[in-house]
């Protein structure tokens, strides 16, 4: 009988630890980012990336891809302007993005 408890147990402990790893979500890094554009406004926007890319040469530079398709390359991107904000759960409308390209730029401001 102790042997049918313990083994109850360890199933139940196993399910759990299981259905814990199914609503895991990712945890992605937000960073606060303010371009100034060739006519002088400045854009708003974040980058946000799994937490797990630390490299900000690797965060500039999507935020660099960002700006080249706003017809804004060149324009300076470093830790003047982009910075570490905070960490939170993905949503699932940026899913698709950082599973294809690694992150997904969420537009604030002036960045028509």
């Amino acid at each position: 009988m102790r042997i049918l408890s313990l083994s109850i147990i360890l199933l139940f402990a196993l399910s759990a630890n299981a259905q814990n790893n199914k609503t895991k979500t990712m945890e992605v890094a937000v960073w606060d980012t303010y371009v100034t554009k060739k006519d002088g406004s400045v854009m708003h926007f974040d980058i946000i990336a799994p937490s797990s890319v630390k490299d900000t040469a690797v965060i500039y530079e999507y935020g660099r891809v960002y700006l080249k398709t706003k017809g804004q390359e060149g324009q300076p991107l470093t830790s003047k302007e982009c910075r570490f904000c905070h960490v939170r759960s993905i949503q699932p409308q940026w899913e698709a993005d950082i599973k294809k390209q690694g992150y997904f730029i969420l537009e604030m401001e002036n960045c028509e």
